[in-house]
């Protein structure tokens, strides 16, 4: 279990430059002869990877590329794992394999490497943090699966994928949200902005109610803030102040039990007694006045 935390703990980059070593390590002498190099694989040969954090792609961006494909060939080869004979599993390059096969290629220039499926799935993760156009919530879906699978704290996590603790939270609150809102994010019909205020409503009616306000008003992320700092100042219960009688009694009861008391009343009439205590014998006493 050890050596596989410690390979999940290498970057991408690292992971690569071992390949060599990596593939050698297998018995497979087919594998070992490759070493070091590009293979050219046939691409009916090439699977998807299982762990590819990335959901939709884009289809106008992936006929661009298939025409670049075309016209000039895969000018990054495909990073992939022997998952038995002359089958291969994509580690990265995922985008460049949709591409390839709307672009009718027959075979693709790959590298090879022995990878268990944690590294898998860290790897592919790696690479599609660092694309621009990953949406939101498959960020969100590739670090909670991390921390999942992997059984990574935030703060492993953190270290593993170079982002602060913050910024991995705030992704993954967005899974908190309606499915619908989390549809629209990857659809681009809101923003992170927008959602990150939406997680201030408490209901998910209260919610998609704000989330149809922002449809229907067009309201940018500046106003969609300002709708959430009024409602949460508007959710706050106002401070009730005490009359002199209760202030009284307030006093009185924190001589009887000679600990700090606190009445806090609501504007509703209901509220509390908070009784404080140092620690355990300090309970039993006060809790003794309540016998006597």
């Amino acid at each position: 279990m050890g050596s596989k935390k410690s390979a999940l703990g290498k970057g991408l980059g690292a992971l690569l430059e071992n390949a060599k070593t990596d593939i050698t390590s297998n018995s497979n002498s087919s594998i070992q002869n490759q070493a070091g190099l590009i293979s050219r694989i046939n691409i009916s040969n090439v699977t998807p990877n299982p762990f590819q954090p990335r959901i939709d792609f884009e289809k106008n961006s992936l006929i661009e590329l298939s025409n670049s494909i075309k016209e000039h060939g895969i000018i990054q080869p495909i990073t992939v794992r022997k998952i038995g004979k002359d089958n291969f599993q994509i580690i990265s390059g995922e985008r460049r394999y949709q591409a390839s096969k709307i672009a009718n290629i027959n075979e693709i220039p790959c590298y090879i490497r022995i990878a268990n499926d944690e590294e898998m799935l860290e790897m592919a993760i790696v690479e599609n943090i660092q694309r621009k156009d990953l949406n939101s919530i498959e960020i969100g879906l590739s670090y909670q699966r991390l921390i999942e699978e992997c059984n990574l704290t935030h703060e492993q996590l953190s270290n593993k994928v170079s982002k602060n603790r913050s910024t991995i939270t705030n992704f993954l609150r967005l899974l908190k949200l309606p499915i619908v809102i989390q549809k629209a994010l990857r659809d681009s019909t809101i923003t992170m902005g927008h959602a990150r205020a939406l997680l201030s409503f408490n209901s998910e009616n209260e919610i998609l109610q704000a989330y149809n306000k922002i449809l229907s008003e067009n309201l940018s992320v500046r106003l969609t803030e300002k709708m959430s700092t009024i409602y949460k100042e508007n959710k706050k219960t106002k401070k009730v102040i005490l009359n002199r009688y209760e202030k009284r009694m307030e006093n009185n009861i924190s001589f009887q039990f000679k600990s700090k008391v606190k009445i806090k009343k609501k504007l509703n009439g209901s509220g509390q007694v908070l009784i404080s205590f140092k620690n355990q014998e300090h309970l039993a006493k006060i809790l003794d006045n309540f016998d006597q």
